[in-house]
């Protein structure tokens, strides 16, 4: 994939992914013009040159089907992935797959994902190379009331403020110590927010150190909390709500693993529901939870 691909590639994302949940489930995903779909090409460019694959059309030249890969200092994530409606089941993505799935052993990487749960072909698509879940996920919508969310009772939540470039090296620590990953890059990202549209926040804990962070994108291509990660429920809550805030009077999507009953049950109170599942897949190992992990799709974590 080259910059001169994108406008292609931001059709093709807005596309495909609409054209499978309307003809599926009924209803659309991107709310938003084709073009600001440019977003996903864009930041998978910033973050690292050169990390999309395209297919093109022998006769035509047409773009048919894209995605993107991103090297991390321990794995390597596997972003959007899309294939034209009109060549849906012809064996594109498998090929496009195989290409990610080359370069991640050239790397001795292992290869992660976050995939719909509802979507059979891609979760099969997955299985057959390889790939594992190890995370069930509830994507969760809140149209965050324009007066804010009911206080509920947080007297017992951490402290939460912005994050700062001097917190960089805190927030690396908590997500290799809860996930057992790293993605420095990704962290600078966020703060140096390019174009406005990403916030990143930090939990602390009770000797003023950083026990979680939590970032979301605002854009009309997505509106999205996460990534993020927390030491604990109560500090993954305090940074939920917080991050919500943001978003009066706007719906947003988070994911909040299955086994967080409690943490989910207060998602329902503040007036979330369920929108769909995904799992985190990896083709290769993947390294124990300790603590709440809540990924996002861009740029792809899991």
């Amino acid at each position: 994939m080259v910059p001169q691909d994108f406008d292609a590639v931001a059709e093709l994302i807005y596309l495909s992914t609409n054209a499978w949940y309307e003809s599926r489930l009924g209803h659309s995903v991107f709310q938003c013009k084709p073009e600001d779909c440019r977003l996903f090409p864009e930041v998978y460019e910033d973050l690292d040159p050169g990390c999309g694959i395209v297919a093109v059309h022998g006769r035509t030249g047409m773009v048919v089907a894209s995605c993107f890969f991103h090297p991390r200092e321990m794995h390597m994530s596997l972003g959007i992935m899309n294939v034209h409606p009109n060549y849906f089941g012809n064996g594109l993505a498998g090929r496009v797959l195989e290409q990610i799935v080359d370069e991640a052993k050239r790397r001795d990487l292992p290869l992660r994902l976050v995939s719909s749960a509802l979507n059979l072909d891609s979760f099969s698509l997955y299985s057959r190379f390889g790939f594992s879940p190890f995370a069930i996920y509830q994507d969760m919508i809140l149209k965050v009331p324009s007066k804010g969310l009911p206080q509920g009772s947080q007297a017992d939540l951490p402290e939460v403020r912005e994050a700062q470039f001097a917190d960089l090296t805190d927030i690396g620590r908590v997500e290799f110590e809860v996930a057992g990953i790293s993605r420095e890059r990704d962290y600078a990202y966020f703060l140096e927010n390019p174009g406005g549209i990403w916030h990143t926040l930090v939990s602390l804990g009770e000797d003023g150190i950083v026990d979680g962070f939590l970032t979301s994108v605002d854009h009309p291509a997505t509106k999205m909390i996460g990534p993020g990660v927390a030491r604990s429920a109560a500090a993954a809550e305090a940074l939920l709500r917080a991050q919500l805030d943001r978003f009066r009077n706007d719906a947003v999507v988070f994911l909040i693993p299955t086994t967080e009953r409690g943490l989910i049950e207060n998602a329902y109170a503040m007036g979330a529901r369920n929108c769909e599942l995904h799992f985190g897949q990896a083709l290769g190992d993947a390294q124990p939870v300790n603590g709440v992990i809540m990924p996002s799709f861009l740029p792809e974590t899991a």
